[in-house]
């Protein structure tokens, strides 16, 4: 009987004493479909949840992707620490994540060990918003971990952070000071030759270099030399200008994303052989539409579209996404599709973008898309993100299942189950589908015919899907707790 009692931890309609009754040691084979995969909870089953004598359980609410986020941050002072680091990792990494709630994060950076603070920081739970108040936060290490984002920092936070009060802070936040200090890096570098390892190749990279490392970047042989010089933003220009034309597209095409490229190194880009750095050059602030038209740049028709998890970086300029919404290139029109904030003329404008990734992009990235769009995506849509355009709650499920019941295709067959109103006889039918997440979703429809619902209990493939089926009698939810 696990297959269906699985399927009665999520069920919707399920009585709270029942849930409750799950949570004991004779339902252990359910607890994780109960914690980890329901959406929402009454608020005793969530008490019960949280303070269950078995971490098993604590530790499945703590990486459920779907419930709130809020419901997740009452483990934060879980006793367990494994609770806690199943709690600051990612929950699920096949869907976008939403951030912890701010009382919760503060909870986490000023009680948390460093291990699982490290899970924390990845987990891309924490908003931008958040991580730009650290510098002036009370606890001294949180304001150490504000050194860490040293690029993001006013002159005035910088300064306040090289004054702190505590040591610690005070000498991180010089040891990032130092980053754009030429003389210091060659120091921490140490004499040359310098060995390539992961620790050099991060200074390297990132950090100023002097006219002495770059000299030597150029005479080294090693492979990754000519892209650390195109990629770091303190390249002398006479050395960025003598990699326009080194054989590697993938140098060329650093190069072409820098900022402060030369007009005429613009210029010979622009006419680059390799199509993806004609595309990045493209892309530029500052051209105008014919200059960007006149490039000969691709547009990837197979970009696997869907959610950005806006909470973890800097809000669009709405100024630009307006310029870029309005742009003739699809690659600007697509950047402006994903800014969760586009005001509505907008939205209906590239709603109608003659480009598919504008139209998913849009569809998947803002709050209120048009219930059209969404629809039109998903049936466009051959992404792994694809389902979860059907979640949103804008999408148009009413008259689903006339239109596509008898569809060739078995994702637009799967349309029909969302219908509310989809016909008793058809649910019933669609249970027999060919396909198996159709026949999953038949059901658990609420319409489909009580005696096919009863019968399908007992079906090894589908009795646990029909026990997720909210329009089930509660008499036989009880029944299937005392089998």
């Amino acid at each position: 009987m696990t297959a269906p009692l699985d399927g009665l931890a999520v069920n919707p309609a399920v009585p709270t004493d029942l849930l409750l009754r799950l949570l004991g040691p004779e339902y252990e084979s359910v607890w994780h479909a109960l914690a980890a995969l329901r959406a929402s909870f009454p608020e005793e089953v969530t008490a019960a949840i949280v303070r269950h004598p078995h971490r098993r359980v604590r530790r499945a609410l703590a990486r459920n992707p779907f419930v709130d986020p809020e419901v997740r941050g009452l483990l934060v002072d879980d006793p367990d620490w494994f609770v806690r680091l199943c709690l600051a990792g990612r929950p699920d990494r096949t869907r976008p994540v939403r951030p912890l709630p701010d009382w919760v994060i503060d909870r986490m950076l000023t009680t948390y060990d460093n291990e699982c603070l490290q899970e924390l920081v990845f987990s891309r739970q924490i908003p931008y918003r958040v991580q730009r108040t650290y510098c002036r936060h009370p606890l001294a290490s949180v304001r150490q971990m504000a050194t860490h984002t040293w690029t993001l920092l006013s002159a005035g936070e910088r300064t306040a952070l090289l004054k702190d009060p505590h040591p610690e802070v005070r000498a991180s936040a010089e040891r990032m000071q130092e980053t754009d200090d030429a003389e210091a890096m060659e120091r921490r570098l140490g004499p040359l030759p310098v060995p390539h390892h992961h620790g050099t190749a991060l200074i390297l990279v990132n950090y100023r270099l002097s006219r002495t490392i770059v000299d030597w970047l150029l005479s080294d042989p090693h492979p990754d030399n000519p892209w650390v010089l195109a990629h770091n933003y303190s390249t002398p220009p006479d050395v960025v200008a003598g990699l326009v034309t080194h054989a590697d597209p993938k140098v060329r095409l650093e190069l072409a994303r820098r900022s402060d490229l030369a007009p005429e190194l613009v210029r010979a880009l622009a006419r680059d052989d390799a199509p993806q750095v004609r595309t990045a050059i493209s892309l530029r602030p500052g051209l105008s539409e014919d200059e960007r038209a006149a490039i000969d740049y691709t547009v990837d028709a197979d970009e696997n579209f869907g959610p950005y998890e806006h909470h973890a970086h800097p809000a669009p300029d709405p100024a630009a996404s307006a310029v870029y919404a309005r742009s003739r290139h699809p690659l600007l029109r697509r950047r402006a599709a994903q800014d969760p904030a586009l005001p509505a003329a907008l939205v209906a404008l590239l709603a109608r973008d003659d480009d598919p990734g504008v139209r998913m992009l849009l569809a998947h990235n803002h709050p209120a898309p048009p219930p059209e769009l969404l629809l039109r995506s998903y049936l466009e849509h051959r992404g792994k993100a694809r389902d979860l355009l059907i979640e949103h709650p804008r999408f148009p499920v009413a008259g689903l299942g006339p239109r596509f019941a008898d569809a060739d295709a078995a994702g637009e067959r799967r349309l029909a189950v969302l219908d509310p109103g989809l016909a008793p006889a058809t649910a019933d039918r669609l249970t027999r589908d060919p396909n198996t997440t159709v026949r999953a979703g038949a059901a658990r429809h609420p319409h489909l015919p009580h005696e096919r619902l009863l019968a399908l209990l007992a079906d090894e493939e589908l009795g646990e899907h029909a026990a997720a089926n909210p329009a089930l009698p509660v008499t036989v939810m009880r029944g299937l707790l005392r089998q």
